[in-house]
């Protein structure tokens, strides 16, 4: 038997000691894996098996019985599109805890031996008929759930740690895209991508969350918008919403609700002395804010270098050095919700105008009635804040 290379890159063993074998076999000289090679189909294989205590802790925590009290679709266009909300639900909480992002993503739950762990696991196509019978009333009604079933886990869990001391409430908009032609409440707001400011089709979703010195932020509530919706349309209800979770979770001290210039409202001041929290909120410059920062005196104003630099959201410089000062400022002065509290001010050199004779300057001003942030014998001190980095100010 002799071996002689083929035309193929293999090697061609050809029979030569029994001449009535006119056979060649061909064999491969190495064998590697292919792309394709490797197959995951064992059907005993758990591959989120951590989805075990998550969905153990949402049943200690009432979760499915929160869903069946608060979720109802009572006319539905499909007439199995309201069947078993909860166990639905579930399920589609259970698939973004594994990573999916999409109806067809929730597939992960039927894979392998997930069956065998989990009951009632429904397809992707079941879970998106559900999906498609959620009107806007409908993401009230999972708000809703969201907000019980946050005081129902920092009552059993560390999730909010030190709640009873110290508690922060923030506040922002988002532009969330869509790609459906019938997605309700869908139109084209602004928003910025790669520092430029485009159109975009989409949900303008305004969220808070509340977190504390020793915990992580945690989303209170989640409300949907069209995407060209003002960001500061309905904070004032979002912002007393939120407050009333942090009390029902335990916040039995001091609020502090913070915000860049979208929410420095009349909406949002009101809500916080209404749920005796104390605000932290950058200002839209006007003439009469403008007149309090003139106000204040060459001799006032205190050099200050940031722990991090800032980056300038209107030339995309880094900062690093400002000068900070306060005055007393009275909001709103013409209306019932008078409001008097500090202003605090921040300025920089504007790097546009290098050359100038003079300094020029670059005012980000925030009100706030909170003590987090402290001038004294020419040292600045931001005991518990830190800088908003979009609307330019010291958020306490």
């Amino acid at each position: 038997m002799r071996k002689v290379p083929s035309e193929l890159g293999q090697w061609v063993f050809l029979g030569t000691e029994h001449p009535s074998s006119r056979e060649a076999l061909s064999v491969r000289v190495s064998h590697r894996f292919t792309a394709g090679s490797a197959r995951f189909d064992e059907d005993n294989l758990v591959s989120y098996a951590g989805l075990v205590p998550v969905l153990g802790l949402a049943e200690q925590t009432r979760l499915p019985e929160i869903i069946d009290e608060k979720v109802s679709i009572k006319a539905p266009r499909i007439k199995s599109g309201s069947a078993n909300p909860v166990p639905k639900l579930l399920s589609v909480i259970a698939g973004m805890c594994s990573g999916a992002d999409s109806i067809d993503d929730l597939d992960v739950l039927r894979a392998g031996g997930m069956p065998i762990v989990f009951d009632k696991v429904y397809a992707p196509s079941t879970l998106g008929t559900l999906l498609r019978e959620f009107s806007f009333g409908h993401a009230r009604q999972l708000e809703s759930v969201l907000r019980e079933h946050l005081i129902a886990l920092a009552g059993r869990t560390e999730l909010l740690a030190g709640i009873e001391s110290q508690v922060f409430i923030d506040i922002d908009s988002l532009l969330r895209p869509t790609y459906g032609r019938a997605k309700q409440g869908a139109s084209y707001g602004h928003t910025k991508i790669a520092g430029k400011q485009v159109l975009r089709k989409g949900l303008s979703p305004l969220a808070t969350t509340i977190s504390t010195p020793a915990s992580a932020p945690v989303i209170a509530g989640m409300r949907l918008r069209a995407g060209k919706t003002g960001s500061g349309k309905g904070a004032g209800r979002m912002v007393a919403q939120a407050i009333a979770t942090a009390r029902a979770a335990g916040a039995c001290s001091k609020i502090m609700v913070r915000g860049d210039s979208a929410y420095g409202s009349r909406a949002v001041v009101r809500a916080c002395r209404r749920g005796k929290a104390e605000f932290s909120l950058v200002m839209v410059k006007n003439k009469a804010i403008q007149r309090a920062i003139d106000s204040i005196g060459a001799n006032q104003w205190t050099p200050v270098r940031c722990p991090n630099a800032v980056h300038d959201p209107d030339t995309g410089a880094w900062i690093s050095d400002a000068e900070v000062a306060e005055v007393s400022y009275t909001a709103f002065a013409a209306t019932k919700d008078r409001t008097t509290a500090r202003l605090v001010v921040r300025r920089v050199k504007d790097a546009r105008h290098p050359d100038a004779l003079f300094p020029v300057w670059r005012y980000h001003p925030f009100f706030t009635e909170g003590g987090g942030f402290t001038i004294s014998d020419g040292v600045v001190g931001v005991t518990e804040g830190r800088f908003d980095r979009r609307g330019g100010g010291f958020v306490s």
